[in-house]
C-alpha cells in the first residue's frame, strides 16, 4: 500500500524467492537419493532424508563414500580446475556439459586428465545415458528403451532425434554418448567405438558427425580395420558454406578440408550405412541389423 518501503517490499520478495529455490532443492536432492545413481555412491543406513542448507548438502542418517564419477555444470571458466580436481580425486568418469570451455584451458585439463585413470566426456556435451540403469547428463530418460543399439554423437539434439526413432521402431538402446562438438574433448569417436565392439549386448551402432576437423576420418579408419559390427552415419551440416562456423566450436570447413561429402565418402568407404537425412536413422538401423541377423 502507500507509503511501504520498496527495499522492504524487495527484500520481501527476495525472502520468497529463496524460500520457493531451498524448497525445490530440497524436493531434488530426495529424487535423487531415489535413484539407481545415488544408491550406488551412497552407503544405505538409518534415515533417508536430503536437506538443502544453503549451498551445502547434508544427506542426514547417511554415510558418503568416495564418489565415483562427476556431473558439471560449471561456469565455462571455472570448468578445467574442477575436471582437473576430480581426476586427481580418483573419479573414473567426469561429464562436462558446460561448453564455451577456452582452448588453453582444455589443453590443460586433457593433459593433465590422460594421466590419470579418468574417461573424460565432454565438454560441450549432453553426456551419457545407459537406458534403463543410469545415466549422467541432460539426455531425457524417457525416450530410451533398453536395447542393442549404441550411440554416439556430437550433437545432442541429434543424439535425441536417433534415440527416439529407434525407440518408436522397438530398436532399444545399450549406451548413448553425446562426445560433444568442440575441437578439444574428452572421448573420441574412436573411443567409443572400441567399447561399443567389445561390449557384447551392442550389435548395432550409430554414429552422427559432423562437418570439420578429422574425427569422422579416424572414425572410419578404425571402423575398417576394427569394427565387425553394422554401423550407421550421419554427417550434419551438408549445406554448410566453407569458412563459416555452424554451431559448435569445431564445426566449421577450413582450408577446403573436413567438408560433409568428404566424411560421407570416407564412412562408406568403410563399409557404413550413411544415410543423407537424420530421419533415415532408425530406418537403416533396423535394416542394418536385419540383414546382420541372417
Amino acid at each position: 500500500g502507500d507509503g511501504e518501503d520498496p527495499d522492504s517490499i524487495l527484500r520481501a520478495q527476495g525472502a520468497d524467492f529463496l524460500r520457493q529455490r531451498l524448497q525445490e532443492g530440497r524436493e531434488f536432492f530426495d529424487f535423487l537419493l531415489d535413484t539407481e545413481i545415488a544408491r550406488n555412491d551412497i552407503t544405505q543406513t538409518a534415515g533417508k532424508q536430503a536437506v538443502a542448507d544453503g549451498f551445502l548438502i547434508k544427506l542426514d542418517g547417511r554415510e558418503l563414500k568416495t564418489p565415483s564419477r562427476g556431473l558439471f555444470h560449471l561456469p565455462s571458466q571455472e570448468l578445467a580446475d574442477a575436471v582437473m580436481e576430480a581426476a586427481d580425486a580418483g573419479l573414473g568418469l567426469v561429464v562436462c556439459v558446460t561448453e564455451g570451455i577456452p582452448t588453453l584451458d582444455m589443453v590443460r585439463a586433457l593433459d593433465f586428465v590422460r594421466g590419470r585413470a579418468c574417461r573424460l566426456i565432454g565438454p560441450n556435451c549432453p553426456g551419457l545415458i545407459s537406458a534403463g540403469q543410469a545415466k549422467a547428463g541432460i539426455i531425457p530418460g524417457h525416450i530410451c528403451l533398453e536395447g542393442n543399439v549404441g550411440i554416439v554423437s556430437k550433437s545432442g539434439t541429434l543424439t535425441y532425434e536417433a534415440i527416439h526413432q529407434l525407440t518408436r521402431l522397438g530398436l532399444g538402446q545399450t549406451t548413448c554418448i553425446g562426445i560433444g562438438g568442440d575441437p578439444l574433448i574428452g572421448t573420441s569417436f574412436v573411443d567409443a567405438l572400441q567399447l561399443f565392439e567389445q561390449d557384447d549386448a551392442t550389435q548395432a551402432v550409430v554414429l552422427i558427425g559432423e562437418i570439420g576437423g578429422r574425427a569422422e576420418e579416424d572414425a572410419a579408419a578404425f571402423i575398417r580395420e576394427s569394427v565387425g559390427k553394422p554401423v550407421v552415419g550421419f554427417i550434419a551440416g551438408q549445406t554448410a558454406p566453407p569458412g563459416r562456423r555452424m554451431g559448435h566450436a569445431g564445426a566449421i570447413i577450413s582450408g577446403g578440408q573436413g567438408t560433409a561429402a568428404e566424411k560421407m565418402a570416407e564412412l562408406a568407404s568403410a563399409g557404413v550405412t550413411v544415410v543423407k537425412s537424420p530421419s533415415g536413422i532408425g530406418a537403416a538401423v533396423a535394416e542394418a541389423l536385419s540383414r546382420s541377423s541372417c
